[in-house]
């Protein structure tokens, strides 16, 4: 029996799903926070989201863990809200409603499902050259978005407000004084230790309201339809769909890297696309819950990589890990009562990491090469300018605004187009004839 099948005792098992949970957490508190405060949800609606979120990543992992059918790799995953979905999500929810936004996910997952036969087809137009200028414009504008989360949006009240910015600049801090003092697994763990200490010292302050934690049952049960019934418009969905090809691209490169890293060897045509549906299947359900895409988490292969725990069934007991904590109301309700400051804080270093992986994949893309360099600054200037200047594509049609004022579709487009035009029609315009009479055999001179 290969490791990666292998069971373990319970109590083992449980305990290293536990530190899954533990380093994946901060990624869906900081995804429902950055939803609630930008679309200035209230505070029973964030709580539902969040426990949507816990439950939907355990149902999530459980697929990609135990593969039923031809759903999940049966490799070590662990899911979680997508950052770039999420802004997606955001920009489409602003622009057309919530309904519309949970629409668009859940005709991006159906969409999943259509395009994944010819998936293999389109890949090699979404090289590391385009994947990687996407990664770079998302996590710039997670960051972005992380960083408004602790000063708060200009020209309303409370912009910079000191506390805040102490709040998020000494939750940065925490996180790096962890990161510089521990070793291994704690240090893995210094993103949510730093959020930890950073709420610590929101409490000391005086900023927490740790009354609302003590407020109702025991038990909660996510909301289905949290915003009313679906709204499903293609255009506005669009964005998401062009973002889902580069996710199935993405999900190729982590089922590759995690079976490399439980030194299991798997048939990249059958096992890819069991990752793609359980990703599918799980944005899917995830959709009728109010959540963004649901993608599986990179930061859980590294921790198989330090522990050298290789068991499917430890990702599996953190999926039931997080679907307890979904279910428990106490739990939800005493996380969501974190300051966005402290979150924002803690996000801008999580998405932060984000933009630096979109560097190395571009460190691996040949930029140093005058072509790739143009195509990448070229996409990265359009992607970003939505971005540093919102509102710039403000007097454009409605239909045609959604498309430009979202950086990572424009971006990604603008990189794939380039890339087919410089790397697949122009040496095809360019190539050279050969002639007529090439390697035909020299005439016989006559006698």
């Amino acid at each position: 029996m290969h490791p990666v099948d292998e069971s373990r005792p319970i109590g083992r098992i449980l305990l290293f799903g536990i530190q899954h949970v533990l380093v994946m957490a901060a990624t869906p508190i900081s995804a429902i926070f950055l939803m609630s405060a930008t679309l200035r949800l209230d505070a029973s609606l964030t709580v539902d989201l969040l426990s949507a979120a816990f439950l939907l990543s355990g149902v999530g992992s459980l697929i990609q863990s135990l593969g039923p059918w031809k759903f999940g790799p049966r490799l070590p995953f662990v899911m979680l809200p997508g950052g770039a979905p999420l802004i997606l999500f955001l920009a489409i929810a602003e622009q057309h409603g919530l309904p519309t936004a949970s629409g668009a996910v859940i005709i991006t997952a159906a969409f999943y499902f259509v395009v994944l036969p010819v998936f293999s087809r389109l890949l090699r137009f979404f090289p590391a050259l385009v994947i990687g200028t996407m990664i770079v414009i998302v996590g710039v504008n997670l960051v972005k978005v992380g960083a408004l989360l602790v000063t708060g949006r200009p020209g309303q009240p409370g912009f910079a407000d000191t506390t805040n910015l102490l709040l998020g600049l000494a939750t940065i801090g925490f996180t790096i004084a962890f990161y510089w003092l521990f070793t291994g697994v704690l240090r893995q763990l210094a993103v949510m230790l730093g959020l930890i200490a950073g709420t610590a010292l929101a409490f000391a302050l005086g900023s927490v309201d740790a009354g609302r934690a003590a407020e109702g049952g025991l038990l909660s049960v996510p909301q289905f339809l949290p915003f009313g019934s679906p709204e499903f418009n293609l255009l506005a969905a669009l964005p998401l769909m062009l973002y889902s090809l580069a996710s199935m691209a993405e999900a190729t490169g982590q089922t590759v890297i995690n079976a490399e890293a439980v030194g299991k060897d798997i048939d990249k045509r059958a096992d890819v696309p069991k990752t793609i549906r359980g990703d599918a299947l799980t944005s899917l359900f995830g959709g009728f819950f109010g959540l963004p895409l649901m993608v599986t988490s990179g930061e859980n292969i590294g921790i198989v990589r330090v522990t050298g725990v290789r068991s499917r069934y430890v990702t599996a007991a953190a999926g039931v890990v997080l679907i307890a904590i979904g279910f428990l109301a106490p739990v939800t309700r005493a996380i969501s009562v974190v300051p966005s400051a402290v979150v924002g804080g803690t996000a801008m270093v999580v998405f932060a990491v984000i933009t630096v992986l979109g560097i190395q994949m571009l460190g691996r893309a040949d930029v140093d090469q005058h072509t790739n360099t143009f195509i990448c600054a070229v996409a990265i200037a359009l992607g970003l300018l939505p971005i540093l200047i919102p509102g710039v594509y403000g007097g454009f049609a409605p239909g045609l605004r959604i498309l430009l004022e979202s950086g990572v579709a424009v971006g990604a487009f603008v990189a794939a187009v380039l890339n087919i035009l410089f790397h697949h029609v122009r040496p095809r315009l360019t190539r050279k004839p050969a002639p007529a009479d090439a390697g035909a055999p020299a005439p016989t001179p006559h006698s």
